[in-house]
């Protein structure tokens, strides 16, 4: 155990009441245990910090356990093996590991992937060659399905999600319509990922700007945000359009029993029937037998210029609480990582 490294964690110190604060987070250090058989000893090099992880901060009832109070915050990591009891693992491997927040983890060997840095930068495992690229993709493959000439709209564009989601959206014919906050964000999708529009959801006049930019109405709405995004984007839904609800960030921080203003659920159920309405909520890991067709499609989109992507690293291990309550306000830009090591 002397030879053993001291892993710094942050752990789940307290459960949030509405938006999270730095004292619901607490950093320790412990030294790390003997591997056992089948056993590797990571070092972590990027942390993903990922939206669905406010979920995990609460005890409700969700398609995953939450996090214990005490207990590692989790996320996906790109880690470095420093030792193996597994004979497909050797010191220097780079992997895809789902270790936290911490700067060391031991972890199972059959719970890792190994990645090639000569074939990608390490850190697109944790975005665009990763879980939110995976769900951009999946998403579109199964619930959205664009069509060439159809016009696809989506919130947060800007993020990892988001800009993966329009840029396959235009692969596939649509036509791309972005939403963000603030004009730098607004003219990034449009100029760099080649959205066709681009709307600043902080506008005052909204509503007005998406409708002009959508004329023929929306046939794929990519729900990441909820709130007020939500309510500009319902009444132009087309018939059968499709929406593959991804997230909810604008609610995350909602108790329970929230809820803003009137019960829109009548409007909304009428409106399903109406219009032949597709309302869908998944998880990326659904279709996880599709991701061999995303590993090999997306980077051949990557390798032509196809599909994009813009990092949002912060250095330091112990900045990850702020980066994170950051992200829930939107101030990242691009996929939100965090260095730990290099």
């Amino acid at each position: 155990m002397a030879n053993q490294p001291i892993s710094t964690r942050i752990v789940l110190a307290s459960r949030p009441s509405g938006k999270p604060v730095a004292a619901n987070f607490r950093l320790e250090r412990e030294a790390v245990r003997d591997l056992a058989e089948g056993e590797v000893l990571l070092q972590i090099l990027y942390l993903s910090l990922d939206p669905y992880m406010r979920g995990r901060m609460d005890d409700a009832k969700s398609y995953a356990k939450p996090v214990e109070v005490g207990g590692v915050m989790e996320g996906g990591t790109v880690a470095r093996v420093v030792s193996s009891r597994d004979a497909a693992f050797a010191p220097g491997d780079i992997v895809l590991s789902h270790s936290g927040w911490q700067s060391h983890a031991i972890s199972d060997a059959a719970a890792l992937r190994k990645l090639d840095p000569e074939a990608a930068p390490i850190t697109t495992a944790l975005g665009v060659l990763g879980m939110p690229g995976f769900t951009a993709y999946a998403g579109l493959r199964n619930i959205g399905k664009p069509k060439a000439g159809e016009t696809l709209v989506v919130a947060a564009a800007s993020g990892a999600v988001g800009s993966a989601v329009g840029q396959i959206a235009k692969i596939f014919g649509a036509r791309a319509v972005g939403i963000a906050g603030g004009a730098d964000k607004c003219d990034y999708i449009r100029n760099e990922f080649g959205f066709d529009a681009a709307i600043d959801h902080r506008s005052s006049d909204f509503a007005s700007q998406l409708a002009a930019a959508c004329p023929n109405g929306i046939d794929i709405y990519f729900e990441n945000v909820g709130g007020h995004v939500w309510n500009a984007v319902f009444p132009l839904l087309n018939d059968f359009a499709r929406v593959p609800v991804c997230g909810l960030i604008a609610h995350y921080n909602e108790g329970s029993s929230t809820s803003e203003g009137h019960n829109q659920l009548p409007t909304v159920m009428r409106a399903v029937l109406r219009q032949s309405l597709t309302i869908r909520g998944f998880i990326q890991r659904e279709f996880v037998d599709q991701r061999p067709d995303f590993y090999r499609e997306a980077a051949k989109w990557i390798s032509e210029g196809r599909l994009k992507y813009r990092e949002d690293i912060v250095d330091g291990l112990e900045n990850a609480p702020e980066a994170f309550i950051g992200l829930l306000e939107g101030k990242n830009f691009g996929k939100l990582i965090v260095r730990i090591a290099s």
